[in-house]
């Protein structure tokens, strides 16, 4: 990523300025999965009182998900789930689900962004808050789906005896997922340029 163009404001812009721009943001596109595994292993060490850092964690429910043979977009939200946690503490299923949506189905972006909810049937109580807040979402087409992600990978993954793979196991899926995005105002752009 060399090369810059010389305006000052976007409409003084032209055509050959957005080709250039248009060939730096491909390169920097293709680096997005590298960026999001340094994200991601920011988690590393941090434990916030629970029993395994939150990257560990990260990567127990990716490694459940996966041996439970779910596909790869799904593994890649498991192991995606709480990457906001570094940036968004109060909001970080919005900052995981920002991330993931160009690239994933509406039903998985779903669960991930509203993963902290349902999280919460199993912890809310202890804290002062309504343990049942997400059955506001009852009967909506993803709840069952989300529900059932919680129950089955991120509630049970803060065993430090349980497996979990390291994050060359998933690099390749990343690399797969965040290749090409699906829904993007930017999408019909960058189909040209393939």
């Amino acid at each position: 990523m060399h090369h810059r163009t010389d305006f000052v404001r976007m409409e003084d812009s032209k055509k050959e300025d957005w080709q250039v721009i248009g060939g730096e943001f491909v390169q920097f596109a293709q680096q997005l999965p590298e960026r999001i595994i340094r994200h991601l292993q920011l988690l590393e060490g941090d434990y916030g009182g629970f029993p395994i850092d939150r990257y560990a964690h990260s990567l127990q429910t990716a490694t459940r998900a996966l041996r439970d043979g779910r596909d790869e977009e799904y593994v890649c939200c498991a192991l995606l789930h709480d990457i906001g946690d570094t940036l968004g503490s109060y909001n970080h299923p919005d900052i995981a689900a920002a991330i993931l949506k160009p690239f994933v189905s509406e039903d998985n972006l779903w669960m991930v962004q509203h993963h902290g909810i349902f999280q919460g049937h199993y912890f809310f109580h202890h804290i002062g808050m309504d343990r049942d807040m997400r059955e506001q979402f009852r009967g909506h087409p993803y709840f069952d789906k989300t529900a059932e992600f919680c129950a089955l990978y991120d509630n049970p993954s803060f065993d430090k005896h349980a497996e979990t793979f390291p994050m060359s196991e998933f690099e390749p899926m990343l690399q797969r997922l965040f290749a090409r995005p699906k829904n993007s105002i930017y999408k019909a752009a960058l189909s040209e340029k393939a």
